[in-house]
């Protein structure tokens, strides 16, 4: 599996972005109404590296970012597309976001999931990441789980 660093506004990763906010409509559609915070989405300015995992035809099939937050490097927009999962494309995105975040100088990478993707906790879980309280601003959206992993 192929990861390379792209543009935060590259077609593919705004394609999987699209196809992550259709599947997280779904499976949070009670919390349609909810005002989630501002810092929830995530601004150009703040994204320090994206990357894409595409298989050796050239399709891209996962996505991952890192934002800066404050004074945390913190994973966002991890997707893999359902044909794709459980084929290791969600462990080389990890690699490759702690991969950066560490050449940036960071010492540790947070994350935030939710309740309803017990695959992403999974995940997170088998690769090292552990539970921490809930961080600003998801201290604020019910069924947040927050997640760290030292990357020096």
């Amino acid at each position: 599996m192929n990861v390379e660093t792209v543009e935060w506004d590259d077609p593919s990763a705004e394609a999987l972005r699209a196809a992550m906010s259709r599947e997280m409509d779904e499976r949070y559609a009670d919390m349609a109404g909810f005002d989630f915070p501002e810092d929830f989405s995530v601004a150009r300015d703040s994204v320090v590296y994206t990357g894409l995992a595409r298989t050796e035809e050239g399709l891209a099939v996962g996505h991952i970012a890192l934002r800066r937050l404050g004074g945390e490097l913190e994973i966002k927009r991890m997707y893999v597309a359902p044909g794709h999962r459980g084929n290791g494309v969600a462990v080389a995105l990890l690699e490759a976001a702690e991969s950066a975040a560490a050449s940036a100088g960071a010492e540790r990478v947070v994350l935030q999931t939710g309740d309803r993707q017990p695959d992403a906790v999974r995940l997170y879980e088998r690769e090292g990441y552990t539970r921490i309280p809930a961080y600003p601003p998801y201290h604020l959206v019910p069924n947040s789980l927050c997640y760290q992993k030292r990357v020096t």
